[in-house]
């Protein structure tokens, strides 16, 4: 046992342009699997059956004035715009650090500039709706997500194949 890696730095990049220095926060995805509860007769009490996936969002704020998310609000594509969070983790005990990039591929839901105040602080928030996600750590994917193509893959296991291949 050790102590837990803390984020030490990161960088999102928003159609590949680095926001480094610029970016504040990112909330990464929440990934949620939908359920719903059933009970048949005979059964002492409801279980929940797996459905899908639940939306998935990808939010972040800037500092200053950007018209990156701007450029690409109202595209008509799903997956028109690219955001990329790369975060470096270390654990303070051994000095191990982490690579995580989370890569998401969608469009702009909201652009919220927020208060503005003389002389204070700029914070622009962005929350872009995602149709991709992939998680990779250290060069691993631990999770891809394409909800359109329905492709489910947890380390290398595509949950959804033979779903996929039932309905094809």
């Amino acid at each position: 046992m050790g102590v837990p890696s803390k984020l030490k730095n990161f960088n999102i990049y928003a159609d590949g342009a680095s926001l480094m220095g610029v970016a504040k926060e990112v909330t990464l995805p929440k990934i949620m699997a939908k359920m719903e509860e059933w009970r048949g007769g005979g059964m002492l009490g409801p279980i929940k059956i797996d459905t899908g996936l639940g939306a998935i969002d990808m939010e972040f704020t800037l500092g200053g004035i950007s018209n990156i998310a701007f450029k690409q609000f109202g595209a008509t594509q799903y997956d028109a715009a690219a955001l990329r969070f790369a975060g470096g983790y270390q654990e303070d005990g051994n000095g191990a650090v982490q690579a995580l990039e989370v890569t998401c591929r969608g469009r702009y839901e909201e652009l919220d500039l927020g208060n503005a105040t003389a002389g204070g602080d700029t914070e622009h928030k962005y929350k872009m709706t995602c149709a991709y996600y992939k998680l990779v750590v250290d060069g691993v994917t631990w999770l891809e997500i394409d909800l359109v193509a329905m492709v489910y893959k947890v380390f290398g296991v595509d949950r959804y194949a033979q779903i996929r291949a039932a309905i094809s």
